[in-house]
């Protein structure tokens, strides 16, 4: 039960970890949209919009800020491909099935085993009850014990 847990743990860590990655994609696509200078890189193709010199970064800072995201998104992945490689080989088929019959035959013998336990309290239940009411009519009192 404790190894489940821990593989479900691994599981959201997993899991935040994808998020993670997800947020510094978006935020990346944000920066490198909003900060950066439209350059001309082909003769053929004009330059359509223009930006105010406050509006994006220097070129040195800009190329320092994509270093700077790209290895945050290789740390953020690298830390996934860690957690992934950590989690259980996954059981063959064969295996499983032999596991779900074994475990099947033993929920069959508790099955069994709480139904002859329920029949007995029963009777046990029924034989208390007429001894009571025996001795209610009766108009003894139970023995002291």
């Amino acid at each position: 039960m404790l190894e489940q847990l821990t593989h479900m743990d691994r599981i959201s860590q997993i899991q935040n970890g994808v998020e993670e990655l997800l947020t510094i994609m978006s935020s990346s696509i944000v920066y490198l949209h909003t900060r950066t200078s439209f350059k001309q890189v082909s003769e053929e193709i004009p330059i359509t919009r223009q930006r105010n010199a406050e509006k994006h970064d220097p070129p040195d800072v800009f190329e320092a800020n994509q270093k700077e995201l790209v290895t945050d998104l290789v740390r953020k992945a690298k830390e996934i491909e860690y957690l992934i490689e950590s989690l259980p080989v996954p059981e063959p088929e064969e295996a499983q099935a032999l596991r779900l019959e074994h475990l099947e035959k033993e929920m069959q013998i508790a099955n069994e085993e709480y139904r002859v336990a329920m029949v007995r309290a029963k009777k046990l239940h029924a034989h208390i009850t007429e001894i009571l009411r025996e001795m209610l009519s009766n108009g003894e009192s139970p023995p002291e014990t």
